[in-house]
């Protein structure tokens, strides 16, 4: 507020005022000197005829009050009224609603605070939902916006009158803003924001979604996660009930929980089986226990709303099928479980390169005395002894996807080894690679981000020779300066604290049974020992020998863009080989390894729709990545995206109150009827990175929508296609939270210099406002010492003085 302050405008007279005051001071000291009183009785006589000469000499200098004050209508003042549809809740004890009540407040109330207001501002109204709308007046509001874009709303006002003095806002809101999920941001360049809170703070009895998460793990019973976190406002100590239904409305599966009391959330796991491939889209829905026959009918709950009750989510089950390549020196039985285990799995594809052959010396025919080459070579050029004098190894393929497939052995080029997204290596020596092989392999794990793990063979890790190796400088131990030890056997294997962490490493669905799991496993007798694991890299599981001794059995880090791993033990087979039981664990602990192997391998198309933050619109953000056949980011592509809106069997709020909800199923049957709509994008090269295209798409309807990109090179030839998909409901995110959000709202005004109003002060505020800091001011006067209070002033105080003299009987 612009403070005001005294002015004296005659100043000529302040020393003869001075001067006459000290001579009344003394005059009066001089005649109370010897007035037969108590001390307190005179000094009191004295101060009040003293007060009444500073009155009168006041005067003589003319006193001005004087300050700054808003010039008439040379201000602008904004009012903004929240047009979402969550101003259709009600408050517990209220009969209008909270858009009821505040165009009540904003109508009938006119006369007497906007009209003051519009004394001295020229008052600008708005109405705000999922964009800002000038507005006449305000009997245009209609509450039924699809979200509250308070964010946007106040910068687009901002903008607007950049170069134009406004005052401040008034916003009327209950403050839960959808553009705004971080908090206050964003607030530069606004003037004071006065908002004024429209809902009361009284606990409604609501059940809400309010965060979905869906991951993917390596699990083979349930790869699929969806995490929501809960709240239960009026249904404490209550069981609620989560469930997740299919795309064909059945339910997958469920979860109920107790409500705990003093307004807890909850949080519920669902776990979802993966059959398939591609993207999948269910329905999550949450609500009282006791409502689940009758859900989602509004007559049958207690509920304020049952809009935030659900959700669509989709389910990314990955893009597969992910090929892996298994190289080993020999054929083993490690081969045959793991083989047999991946054919199991639609999501792996497992391709075989096994020598079943070492490279031997050619047999030698006798020729012409001194001859010692190959008499069938005789003629030919010999710069190439190595052709003559040795055969080559025999290799095998197995599961290759065509004839010419790996026929020249382990790939010597990007283009071959990358097709595939993991590398298994076992009981193979390095001198089975050239030099260019283990440096591509390298770029296999760094560069193209994939999978490498070798596995603890006869020929493997030290005693395969890879020290000093670019393979070697993947792994994620130390191969050298391993000193002579003996054998160890009787292994047991067992998790490590980062281990149990893995979900990958586990097979069963709590701790003591997957403890007891591990007990049942054999002791193994074959362990190719390492030195010591690199910095960073994390054991999940050790090998205890006979003596107590812990060894690293499985080993990882991160390697560049991708991973690799090392499994010292070299008879992992055993495992399958003692019941039917434990062999379906081993075929189950492969498949898992396998999908952990493969699970952060990028595609060389791949497709992200990512909603545009703090948007009003929910735009969606769609960016394709795209890379060539060797990784490298293709820059010389045509993109095209198809967008789909994509029909879900399930049930979600289409109004708030009693109002019926409408089943998705009806409005997707219609469209289905009349065939799936579809738009097409473009999408553009991003000037910022290479190999990235991108495209904004906006949804103007709920639901779950599917983008497919097609990309073709530039002789027109189709490169690969690529999909992604997302959810958009405004309405969920609208409701997620009922009562008023009282500490957002505050956090604005505090941070632009505003403060909360209350709707009983509106009045004095609006009287109080063109005494605050605002852009355009005037100076005011007022003269203190031309009014009758001044000369009243004095009159009483030698009025009083004359009166305690005679009460005290001293006149």
């Amino acid at each position: 507020m612009a403070l005001a302050s005294v002015v004296l405008s005659a100043r000529e007279w302040l020393w003869p005022a001075v001067a006459v005051f000290l001579a009344a001071v003394a005059a009066l000291g001089w005649s109370y000197r010897g007035v037969p009183a108590a001390s307190r009785i005179r000094a009191a006589c004295w101060l009040l005829k003293g007060l009444g000469f500073v009155a009168l000499l006041l005067c003589l200098l003319e006193p001005l009050w004087s300050g700054k004050r808003a010039r008439p209508g040379a201000n602008y003042f904004a009012i903004l009224a929240d047009n979402s549809q969550g101003m259709q809740i009600k408050d517990p004890g209220e009969t209008e609603s909270r858009g009821q009540r505040l165009q009540t407040l904003l109508l009938q109330e006119e006369s007497a605070w906007q009209n003051r207001l519009a004394e001295n501002f020229q008052v600008r109204r708005y109405g705000f939902d999922t964009r800002l709308r000038s507005m006449r007046e305000f009997s245009g509001l209609t509450f039924d916006g699809r979200s509250t874009a308070m964010g946007s709303a106040l910068q687009t006002l901002a903008g607007r009158y950049e170069d134009r003095p406004l005052a401040g806002i008034l916003m009327f809101t209950d403050g839960n803003a959808t553009d705004l999920p971080e908090g206050v941001g964003g607030l530069e360049g606004l003037p004071p924001v006065y908002p004024v809170i429209i809902g009361t703070d009284s606990s409604i009895q609501d059940v809400a979604l309010r965060r979905v998460v869906v991951s993917r793990t390596a699990f083979e019973d349930a790869p699929i996660t969806v995490q929501t976190d809960v709240t239960a406002h009026g249904f404490e100590g209550r069981e609620v009930t989560a469930r997740l239904l299919g795309p064909d409305g059945e339910v997958v599966t469920r979860e109920t929980a107790r409500a705990p009391g003093g307004g807890g959330g909850l949080s519920f796991r669902l776990r979802v089986g993966g059959t398939g491939r591609g993207l999948a889209f269910h329905a999550l829905e949450v609500f009282p226990a006791a409502d689940e026959e009758t859900f989602p009918d509004p007559a049958g709950t207690s509920e304020v709303t049952l809009v935030n009750n659900a959700r669509v989510v989709v389910v990314d089950r990955g893009a597969g099928p992910y090929r892996v390549l298994y190289v080993a020196g020999r054929p083993n039985w490690e081969y045959k479980f793991l083989n047999r285990a991946l054919a199991e799995d639609p999501q792996l594809e497992l391709a075989g390169l096994i020598r079943i052959a070492n490279r031997e010396p050619k047999f030698e025919f006798k020729g012409r005395p001194g001859e010692s080459s190959n008499p069938l070579y005789r003629g030919f050029d010999k710069k190439n002894e190595e052709t003559e004098e040795y055969d080559q190894a025999v290799l095998v393929r197995l599961n290759t996807r065509d004839e010419f497939e790996l026929r020249g052995g382990f790939p010597r080029t990007a283009e071959d080894l990358f097709v595939f997204h993991a590398v298994v290596l076992d009981d193979v020596e390095a001198a089975f690679f050239t030099h260019d092989q283990m440096t591509l392999l390298r770029r296999f794990v760094s560069e193209r981000g994939g999978g490498l793990m070798m596995l603890g063979g006869q020929e493997s890790l030290h005693r395969g020779g890879y020290e000093r190796t670019p393979i070697g400088d993947v792994l994620p131990v130390y191969l050298d300066h391993l000193g002579p030890a003996a054998p160890v056997m009787n292994l047991r294997l067992d998790l490590t604290r980062e281990g149990w962490l893995q979900p990958w490493l586990r097979l069963r669905a709590n701790e003591p049974d997957e403890r007891a799991r591990l007990e049942k496993m054999p002791p193994f007798q074959v362990m190719n020992r390492v030195r010591d694991v690199r910095p960073g890299a994390m054991v999940l599981a050790t090998a205890t020998d006979g003596s107590g001794k812990k060894h690293p059995a499985i080993v990882s880090q991160r390697f560049g863009n991708g991973r690799s791993a090392v499994l010292t033990l070299g008879d992992l087979w055993r495992w399958g080989l003692r019941d039917a039981e434990q062999g379906e664990d081993l075929a189950k602990g492969w498949r898992q390894m396998m999908r952990w192997l493969v699970s952060d391998v990028p595609q060389s198309l791949t497709l992200q729709a990512r909603p545009k933050a703090g948007d009003p619109n929910n735009a969606v953000l769609l960016e394709l990545r795209a890379k060539d056949k060797e990784f490298r980011p293709l820059d010389d592509a045509a993109v095209t995206l198809t967008v789909s809106r994509v029909p879900v069997m399930a049930r979600t709020g289409a109004a708030t109150g009693p109002a019926a909800m409408d089943p998705l199923l009806s409005e997707s049957a219609e469209a289905a009827a009349d065939g799936e709509q579809s738009i097409r994008l473009v999408a553009e090269p991003s000037l910022s990175e290479p190999g990235l295209y991108q495209a904004t798409y906006i949804p103007r309807e709920t639901g779950g929508f599917r983008a497919e990109a097609v990309v073709t090179g530039p002789n027109g030839a189709e490169l690969g296609r690529a999909e992604a998909g997302w959810t958009s409901d405004p309405a969920a995110e609208e409701f997620s939270s009922l009562q008023p959000n009282r500490t957002l709202l505050e956090a604005i005004a505090s941070r632009t210099g505003g403060e909360v109003i209350r709707v009983n002060d509106l009045a004095s505020f609006a009287g109080d406002l063109p005494f605050r800091d605002v852009p355009v001011t005037e100076a005011w006067t007022f003269p203190l010492w031309h009014t009758p209070l001044m000369f009243l002033f004095a009159l009483g105080c030698f009025v009083a003085e004359w009166g305690l003299r005679r009460w005290k009987g001293l006149a």
